[in-house]
This record gives C-alpha cells, structure tokens and sequence, in this order.
C-alpha cells in the first residue's frame, strides 16, 4: 500500500512539475515558422486543431506522453505554414479538372485534335466547357468556330482562353444561345467578326455574359462532386486555405454543414451583391475557422492576353487600342463606397495600368469619404503598375493581391504587347516591397495552377516558361524566398482579416501546415519547381500524404 501510495506521489508531483497538459501530436523537424519573433524551430506540438507550443527538440521532448503521436521530418525536409492562395476560382477549378485539357496545346491541330476526342467521350447535348487555351502557344492567332465545327456538331462548345477573359463558342453553342451574325455589341465587351461581319466565336468580357447565361446550370451534385476534386487538388500541392473570389457559397455551406471542408475557404461575393452580404453577416456572422465571408470581388477592366486590360497608352501591337473598362468610373466608385460603408472587404480586380490607377484613386476617395478603418482594400491581380502608383499601394494601406506563376507566363509574350518600358513595373514584386506593401500571392485558378511553389519558384527566379530569360525576365523585380513564403502565409492570412488563427506556426495558431521534400531556403531556386509536397495538414489532420 504504501509503495503504491509513493507512486501516485510521484506522478504527480511529475504532473505538477510539467505545468502544461500533454500534446496529442508532436511533430519534429526543419521548420519555417512565418513568425518572425522566432523564424525558425525544430519542431511543434499540438493539440486538438492548434499549435500550442514551438521551439527547440528538448524544449518540445516536454510536451510527449506515452499517447503522444510523434512525426519525425528528416533532415533534408522543410516544415511551412499551410499555403493559402489569396486568389482562386475554386469549384470552376474543380470543374475544369473533368474538361478538355487545352493549356499546353501547342497547334491549332492539337487543340482541334483534343476537343475532337474529348467530344467523343461526352453525350450528344452536353455542353463542352472549360478548356484554358492559349493562342499564344500558336502564334498569337485566334481560334475560330471553323476549326471545331467538323468535331463537334452534336454539342455546344464553350471553352475559355486561360485568362478567362475571351471564350470560343462553336455553331452549335451560338444556336443553343440564339445568337445570330446580327448581334449588337455591348459595352465593356467584344464580339469578335470576320471581314464579312461573320462571327467567328470569340466574345471578350462582358461579351461572354449572353452565352453564360444559357448553359445549363451544374446539378447540386456535379457542384459538390467539383469542389471535393478541387479540394483533394489544392491538398497535393500544399494548399491548406483557398480565397475563392465569388461564386459557389452554397456550395461551400453544405460542405461546411456536412463537416466535409478539407480546404478553409474566404469565400467572396460579386461587388453588386453587396447589400446580400451585408444582410448576411448581419444574420449570421462572418462565419468561423472553416469557411468564412466578407470579401466583394468586382472588375475594372480585362486582360492582358485578351487586349482588354486599360492602359493610359495604346498597346504596341495594336496602335488604336488601349483596352477597356467593363464597368463605367461612377458607377464602380459607387459600389465600392457603399460596400465599404457596411463594413465590407472590396477586392477588385484591376491589370492594366489605368485601371490600376483609378482604382487607387477611388480607394482613397472612398477612405476620406467614409473615414479611417480597417478595411484592407485589395487589388487583384495589380500587374502592369504605373510607376508614379507603386508606393501609393502602401500610403493607402491597399494590398496588391498578386499571381507569380502569370509572371513566367505572360512573360514569353507582353513586350510585343506593352513594351519594354512598361515591363519594367509588370509583376513588381520587388518594387512593391521596397516600398513596404503588404503583398500577398496566390494562383487566379483555374487561370494558372494552384501550386505555391510554382508561385515561389517564378517570384524568385522570374524564369519564363518557354526557358528564354535564364536570369529572369525583369530580373529587378525578383524577390527572395523568404519573401515568397510569407505571402502565401502569413501576409495572405493577413489579408481576409485571418492572421491571428493562421498563416504562422505559433502557440494559439491553427495547426495548418506543410512538410516539403526540401528546404527551398538553402537549395538553387531554379529547384524549387521541383521540389515535392510530401504531407498536408489541417486542423492537425492529414488531408494528403505523398505515397
């Protein structure tokens, strides 16, 4: 009796002496914290969904109990916050991933070719969409509905370029959507005719608006089917949080409701929805750890590739264009005042550098207008930079809300359409930094990949993807990976108003994290591309694990 009584003494005084409880897991190993009181550690312990302590081996060893789960990185590995991509179109990311396959298609004969035999594959009807093309791997020619005719006379066609800004539609999409040779342009669009006036198919913008609208709505399943192939993607590639610009919420909410959410989700709205959002915030809150609400996404003008992004000056290879706006000065200024007036997050989407620059100035309108707070203005996108506008971002406290992966992308081709001079300031990482902008990254997915280190790689070497800037195409503007990392952590947290649960590995922090192959801090950049995602966690559990 007294040997037993002797025992419990010790134990606990044992308990007594640890002075914190025991931790479900302990993970060890090579880590980048995001925070940088303590940048780096050997490891974290964790307990339900959250960290609650980060340090040194001996100092973590405290926190293990004979039911501790111990996870042990080698030493050649990295341990990062979970990747949050600031800028997605997640459930259409998901859809696409079920389509025709056309971004890498390098002619028009194997662009022909794939939609040939993926048409074969679907039944007579079914609408054929997504795609992500890109005429520039051809030449720069537009493709026409002539080319898809002949393999696709039993389903209506409707594929994107892969800025998402110009889609093709092939004769039978045109009839299903009752639009003849005789339609009239609209404003903030294009529709795009031959030297006869005949349509060629190609719609720009808002152009695209009145073919939308006839495809046939997705089913609720197709929709949750998308966002689980979505989710389980983002997974293998690190991504732990995803900003998903608009679109989808009730997607989101039954997954949220059915506990199946792998992927946190800030989840947006359209600009012009405002006043819906508002009313829901009020009834419900702006949500919890999963799935969140609160941005209002709108456009200002198109794209690059498409010839639609608004430039002060007229693009090079087209001397009488300089793009457009899709919606008028006012009437965004408008909305983006009484938006901000609820209380909500405006994320607006704005590349060209006229854009760029109204917007800037509608933000600091709308901040005198409606006074100091803490609103987090974004910019989407904000790639071709007008130089007198790049410390404005920081006066203003706007974040740029950037895609690096576009870097090495439409690096292979915006000289001929922009220039040189107006290069220098494309994707100005680097400037933006100097000048003390907060600066977030993700992907524009389905757009690009949804792959932060692809991100990281093309922020830091700026190497294009056809290998023609071995040093980086505007090597100025490259920036460090350290740099990289925190913009897809901790800064992105920042950005939906998250940084207090996520986007670092600190006590109190949700137990998001990522185990790389290597650590891309210490090894040639140029690797990092290559480097692979052996381990995904969130909430301290497992959503993907390298085989």
């Amino acid at each position: 009796m007294k040997k037993i009584i002797l025992i419990l003494f010790i134990t606990g005084l044992f308990a007594a002496c640890r002075q914190h409880p025991v931790a479900e897991q302990v993970v060890f190993g090579n880590t980048w914290t995001g925070n940088d009181a303590q940048p780096r550690a050997e490891g974290f312990a964790i307990i339900g969904d959250s960290v609650v302590a980060v340090g040194t081996r001996r100092e973590i060893k405290k926190w293990i109990g004979k039911d501790t789960k111990v996870i042990e990185a080698t030493p050649d590995n990295l341990i990062v916050p979970g990747f949050i991509d600031c800028h997605t179109h997640f459930v259409d990311g998901g859809f696409a991933l079920a389509s025709v396959h056309l971004r890498d298609a390098k002619s028009k004969e194997e662009f022909v070719q794939r939609i040939a035999d993926f048409a074969k594959s679907q039944p007579k009807g079914t609408w054929i969409l997504n795609g992500d093309w890109d005429h520039e791997n051809w030449g720069g020619e537009l493709p026409s509905r002539d080319w898809i005719d002949a393999v696709t006379p039993d389903n209506p066609v409707w594929i994107n370029r892969l800025d998402g800004h110009m889609c093709l539609a092939n004769t039978a999409a045109l009839k299903a959507a009752g639009i003849t040779d005789r339609v009239k342009d609209v404003p903030g669009g294009t529709i795009v005719r031959d030297k006869n006036g005949r349509l060629t198919g190609i719609f720009k913008d808002n152009a695209m608006g009145m073919i939308f609208e006839k495809v046939p709505p997705p089913t609720i399943q197709q929709e949750d089917r998308a966002l689980e192939a979505a989710m389980n993607y983002v997974a293998e590639r690190g991504v732990t949080s995803a900003h998903n610009m608009s679109g989808y919420l009730p997607v989101f909410e039954r997954a949220r409701i059915a506990g199946t959410l792998k992927t946190r989700i800030y989840a947006g709205m359209n600009l012009a929805n405002w006043k819906t959002l508002n009313e829901k915030i009020k009834a419900q809150g702006h949500g919890d750890k999963w799935l969140r609400i609160g941005g209002l996404k709108e456009f200002v003008d198109g794209s690059l590739g498409s010839h639609t992004a608004a430039f002060f000056e007229p693009f090079t290879d087209s001397p009488n264009d300089a793009g457009f706006f899709v919606i008028s000065e006012e009437e965004l200024y408008r909305r983006i005042k009484s938006a901000d007036s609820a209380g909500l997050q405006v994320m607006t989407h704005a590349i060209g550098d006229k854009a760029i620059h109204t917007l800037l100035n509608i933000y600091e309108r709308v901040t005198k207008e409606n006074g100091e707070r803490d609103r987090r203005f974004r910019i989407e996108h904000a790639q071709h930079i007008h130089p007198n506008d790049i410390a404005r971002f920081a006066s203003l406290n706007v974040i740029p809300s950037m895609q690096p992966y576009h870097a090495i992308d439409d690096g292979r081709w915006a000289e001929k359409i922009i220039g040189y001079e107006r290069c220098k300031t494309t994707y100005a990482f680097r400037s933006l930094l100097d000048a003390n902008t907060r600066l977030t990254f993700g992907s524009d997915w389905f757009v690009a990949p949804p792959t932060p280190l692809e991100g990281i790689y093309a922020a830091v070497t700026r190497r294009t993807l056809d290998d023609k800037n071995p040093n980086g195409w505007v090597p100025e503007q490259k920036i460090s990976v350290e740099e990289a990392l925190k913009a897809y952590t901790i800064t992105a947290a920042f950005a939906s108003f998250d940084e207090d649960i996520k986007g670092s590995l600190e006590p109190g922090k949700l137990a998001d994290y990522v185990i790389l192959e290597k650590d891309i801090t210490r090894i040639d950049p140029v690797e990092i591309r290559n480097v692979k995602v052996l381990k995904t966690v969130v909430g301290g559990k497992p959503v993907f694990e390298k085989n």
